[in-house]
């Protein structure tokens, strides 16, 4: 493949099935579309992680999160890894950035060259609270269940602007004046887009939540109306995270702002792309769009993430450019630790053999036939979770592994929706016993459950122990803000 720049674009809680192309009924993202039917999109694209630091971690590194210890959104990326920029600088390549990073700081050495209006860990600290999870059972059963997770993404929700899109319209600013900027210098570049929404707070501009009629929406998949029972591990989940309290209408208004959310999304990266367009690159650059992790939209019980189901753990997945088909679907499994060899290949930089990567270019997989019997795989420690959780997907299956808990296995051939669970039929009980050992090739799944807690315990403790960490909370927002510096500027 020859060398091009390349423009990554990288949204956040985008949830993969809210797509036009993807075959959604609602949602209308047709900037989007028009880039799949310029290339290949990915149907079954998974986050490494569904939460935002340590995805964009194992983004920037193209390791699994067991790998790197950066296991929740307080303990955050600082360029101890090498990562993808790093190698891009190392040949002289100019690579920068473009909003949201979500790394510790700015001033780590995480391989950009400039990081524009980024947006990182609060003060470099983080949620710290949110690593209180299992460690302190006394204290963790002990915390309030109402007011924040589901409960207030569905409250907060509905039409208007909010630091978020004020902060994605300075983003796609930037990134078209960097595009035609970029025109008139010769010289090879990367650069990484990056908003923030759909991400909540789920308020979204007029014009794009009045495409979304509230009477319209449909109501939340499995919510309080259907006979649907949670598996205990989600069970536990939720009651650390309560919504059941919210109204059908409630509900119905955060799926009009999100779905308007993601076409607000999709109307600034249309804004992108058509300064790469007609700045004169769109030949001479091939383009990835992605995001971090999904959101679960409602669906059992849950806003957010934080769990291994299709609607938070897909991820959205396009690659366009020269040397990739036009208008097709690839069904190849993949994960965000293949962004690592796609971005080096676009730059037709080697991978150094002792580096020993999981990953595979997008760019490789658009070009080859599928390989349904890729595994992708996917990990979770953090924000209150009750145990470590793991993912397979594999072929026709999704198995998700809980420390303490027993599992879940999906045919999501005949079980798209992921409503039959089918761990505890004996017809599968060999292709459970497959699927685990499958996993255990990747990691030992208790130990890494050990080391995760081990290590945010260790951060609640250095900060004066759980009770000083919550007396001592600097907000009770749960969605990270924009910089002082950068909202001044909004």
């Amino acid at each position: 493949m020859k060398r091009q720049n390349l423009l990554v674009i990288m949204s956040d809680e985008h949830n993969p099935k809210m797509l036009s192309c993807a075959g959604h009924p609602l949602a209308k993202t047709p900037h989007l579309d028009r880039l799949a039917a310029q290339g290949v999109r990915f149907d079954r694209a998974y986050t490494s992680c569904p939460i935002c630091v340590p995805a964009r971690a194992s983004f920037a590194t193209g390791r699994y999160v067991h790998e790197t210890g950066y296991w929740d959104n307080s303990i955050a990326y600082e360029g101890k890894i090498e990562s993808w920029g790093h190698h891009l600088q190392s040949a002289g390549i100019r690579v920068e950035s473009i909003g949201k990073l979500h790394y510790r700081m700015e001033e780590d050495p995480t391989g950009f060259d400039k990081q524009h209006i980024p947006m990182h860990i609060k003060d470099g600290v983080g949620m710290v609270h949110l690593s209180i999870r299992e460690q302190f059972p006394d204290f963790t059963h002990a915390l309030p269940k109402k007011g924040g997770g589901a409960a207030g993404i569905v409250f907060e929700a509905g039409r208007g602007e909010s630091e978020y899109t004020r902060y994605d319209r300075k983003v796609a600013d930037l990134a078209c004046d960097w595009l035609r900027d970029a025109s008139g210098r010769d010289e090879p570049w990367t650069l990484f887009v990056s908003f923030v929404t759909p991400h909540y707070p789920l308020v979204a501009p007029d014009e794009f939540f009045d495409l979304y009629p509230v009477d319209k929406m449909p109501a939340p998949k499995l919510g309080a109306e259907s006979e649907f029972q949670a598996h205990p591990w989600l069970a536990r989940l939720l009651s650390q995270n309560a919504g059941s309290d919210a109204t059908p209408e409630q509900h119905r208004i955060a799926m009009a702002a999100y779905l308007g959310l993601c076409s607000f999304m999709d109307a600034q990266v249309g804004r992108v792309l058509d300064a790469l367009e007609n700045s004169g690159q769109r030949g001479s650059a091939r383009v990835i769009y992605t995001s971090d992790h999904g959101e679960n939209a409602g669906a059992r019980g849950m806003w957010g993430k934080s769990v291994h189901y299709e609607e938070a753990t897909g991820i959205p997945l396009i690659v366009a450019g020269a040397d990739i088909p036009e208008g097709q679907v690839c069904a190849t499994p993949t994960t965000l630790v293949d962004a690592f060899p796609t971005i080096l290949q676009a730059a037709n930089i080697a991978i150094p053999n002792d580096l020993e990567l999981p990953g595979k270019s997008w760019f490789d997989m658009a070009n080859e036939p599928d390989d349904l019997e890729r595994i992708a795989f996917s990990e979770y420690h953090a924000s209150r979770s009750p145990s470590g959780s793991y993912m397979i997907r594999k072929g026709r299956f999704k198995y998700i592994h809980y420390v303490g808990f027993q599992p879940e296995l999906f045919d999501l051939e005949t079980d798209p929706e992921e409503t039959n669970n089918l761990s505890g039929d004996f017809a599968y009980a060999d292709t459970l016993r497959a699927y685990e050992a499958h996993l255990r090739t990747i990691v030992d799944p208790i130990a890494v459950d050990q080391q995760a807690n081990d290590a945010q315990k260790a951060l609640i403790l250095s900060r004066g122990g759980p009770e000083e960490v919550m007396a001592n909370l600097v907000t009770t927002s749960h969605h990270t803000p924009v910089p002082d510096d950068v909202e001044s500027q909004l």
